[in-house]
């Protein structure tokens, strides 16, 4: 069996209350690239934390996601196989913090390093490639 979760850590609601975090509820649709919670309202957000609690379920994602042992297989978060596809609060994306709140900032931050370089490395292709007859 995979592991269940290493609840080692623990922040109160006021915590995330005081960080601007709010709880949504469950997500029951998508419209116009928006999440639908079940209470009907569409959310204008621009990040989305999705907990699925202690097992791990990505059938809900709608993509080719290579499966080890029920965890996607990724490195460090990006998943190679299919590109702009990457996951945060993973149990040891990189270390045990990885799955806690406290430690998944250090792997947000090395994701955004990596769609940053991404795009850095489409603009001077694209300017490369407009420069050539």
């Amino acid at each position: 069996d995979p592991p269940r979760g290493i609840p080692l850590g623990r922040l109160r609601m006021k915590d995330l209350t005081n960080a601007g975090i709010h709880r949504a509820g469950r997500t029951v649709a998508v419209q116009e690239g928006k999440p639908v919670v079940e209470d009907g309202r569409i959310l204008e957000v621009s990040n989305v934390v999705w907990a699925t609690g202690f097992t791990p379920n990505f059938d809900w994602i709608d993509l080719p996601i290579p499966i080890h042992n029920g965890y996607p297989i990724q490195n460090r978060g990006i998943v190679d196989p299919v590109p702009g596809l990457y996951f945060v609060g993973l149990a040891f994306l990189y270390s045990l913090s990885s799955a806690l709140l406290g430690g998944v900032g250090r792997d947000a931050g090395y994701i955004a390093d990596h769609i940053a370089a991404r795009g850095a490395e489409r603009t001077t292709a694209g300017a490369v490639g407009a420069s050539q007859p």
